[in-house]
């Protein structure tokens, strides 16, 4: 009986890392195409025509845009950025995480927007004036990066939204997973409004 045990537990320790591999998680962007209110079209940027099946519990939010005048010490954000010879970023956008919501993944790291773009979540502990634009310093654990957002840049927050916000003609940035029969299943998507789209 104990053998019989062992084995089953195997076996299900077996199945569930095999669904776990099965699994990859994605980014989605492009522009809605159709949504009936389950399964969302989405023309990507690379120009493919994709179905993502909307999860039970999928969130939806829009970004508002912010100003210069919100990025104060203290503040947690992510920006989308690329690098200078001189290894100060250079941000391409700025999403405010809400203060109730802290830093999401502090951390450096490649991103996959376009080649040689870098993600950063971590926190302002200063900010100055510069030529064109404002000078962050970032700090998060283990390290921190100096931040040049030139005027112009998109500074934004998410704001919770629903299902009733997925137009068409609305772009789109969607966290989902694939399954073993490639299906995607959106988990988090970020949806423009009034013009602002939701950070690469």
């Amino acid at each position: 009986m104990h053998k019989l045990c062992i084995a089953l537990l195997c076996g299900t320790l077996a199945l569930v890392s095999a669904t776990a591999e099965a699994q990859t998680n994605v980014r989605v962007r492009g522009t809605i195409t159709a949504f009936d209110g389950k399964e969302l079209a989405v023309k990507s940027l690379e120009g493919k025509d994709l179905q993502v099946e909307l999860a039970e519990n999928a969130t939806v939010s829009y970004p508002k845009a912010l100003t210069f005048a919100d990025l104060q010490p203290s503040v947690g954000l992510g920006t989308t950025a690329t690098q200078r010879p001189d290894g100060t970023l250079v941000a391409l956008e700025v999403h405010v995480f809400p203060p109730e919501r802290g830093v999401s993944s502090p951390g450096h790291r490649p991103l996959d927007s376009q080649p040689g773009a870098t993600m950063t979540n971590a926190t302002v502990s200063t900010m100055a004036e510069a030529a064109n634009g404002r000078e962050l310093t970032l700090t998060y654990p283990g390290g921190s990066q100096k931040l040049l957002v030139p005027e112009g840049v998109p500074i934004v927050m998410p704001v919770p939204a629903d299902r009733s916000f997925l137009k068409p003609g609305e772009y789109v940035s969607v966290t989902a997973n694939v399954g073993a029969d490639g299906r995607m299943t959106a988990q988090r998507i970020q949806v423009s409004k009034d013009g602002v789209k939701p950070p690469q």
